[in-house]
């Protein structure tokens, strides 16, 4: 590995375990200051520990607790210059006219708001300093919607278009707004789904093989870096070729 991201502060949602916690490796082994925010707070004490990170507990959801996150975060390891917004949910699997309500806001609430908040907390300090690399992890579902995830399809698009209007927003600063729509890696979010969606995407898949965390953390980590200093509210796909656009 190399320097790309020494003397950075990177905060990396979502990052105890998954992609999150193989991007926040990623970032270390290139010199970057970690902060890994995640809602369970157990592990990701542990994960923290596992890199050399330091961890907050946070639930992206609730906008007070991303503040209050964020301003320990920077009190324990200084301004945030790189932000990778993984932290999200599935949610369950089901018809549209069957979906629980509860779960299905939950899902949008998460996925969505989440990003959101977390992007409206770390902007204003990169604005100041005319500095930031932001990635949010949307997904193939928000381009082509799967069947039975309505909500997390959904909550994808809704990242998709954010990511586009905030990188918009700061193109006049020296701030990459951009976002990842990666097929489905194995990692615990499976937990979340059912043994036939998971074949389901699987058989969209035209390279035969779920994505690997390493491919993943290989994209972000030049997406975040100083070399990309023109590419913003951009969309870069992570599909195995299922993607048409």
């Amino acid at each position: 590995m190399n320097n790309d991201h020494a003397g950075q502060v990177a905060l990396v949602t979502g990052g105890a375990q998954g992609l999150g916690f193989g991007i926040a490796s990623r970032l270390i082994a290139c010199g970057a200051r970690v902060a890994i925010w995640d809602i369970d707070e157990e592990l990701a004490h542990a994960s923290a520990a596992t890199l050399g990170a330091i961890a907050e507990k946070v639930d992206v959801a609730d906008l007070p607790s991303v503040e209050a996150a964020l301003a320990q975060t920077q009190k324990r390891v200084g301004p945030v210059s790189i932000l990778v917004h993984s932290a999200g949910i599935a949610g369950p699997n089901a018809a549209l006219e069957e979906y629980d309500p509860l779960e299905w806001r939950r899902t949008i609430d998460i996925n969505l708001l989440g990003t959101f908040h977390v992007n409206r907390a770390v902007l204003p300090s990169m604005k100041q300093r005319n500095y930031g690399r932001i990635v949010n992890v949307a997904s193939i579902a928000g381009k082509e919607g799967n069947p039975n995830a309505s909500a997390y399809s959904a909550s994808k698009a809704g990242v998709i278009a954010l990511t586009k209007s905030v990188g918009k927003e700061t193109a006049a600063f020296n701030i990459a707004v951009n976002c990842i729509t990666p097929a489905a890696a194995r990692t615990r979010i499976f937990d979340q789904m059912s043994k036939e969606h998971v074949e389901y995407m699987l058989s969209k898949i035209p390279r035969g093989r779920f994505l690997e965390v390493g491919e993943v953390a290989n994209m972000v980590g030049w997406l975040v870096s100083a070399d990309n200093s023109f590419t913003t509210g951009a969309v870069f796909d992570l599909s195995g070729g299922r993607a048409t656009y």
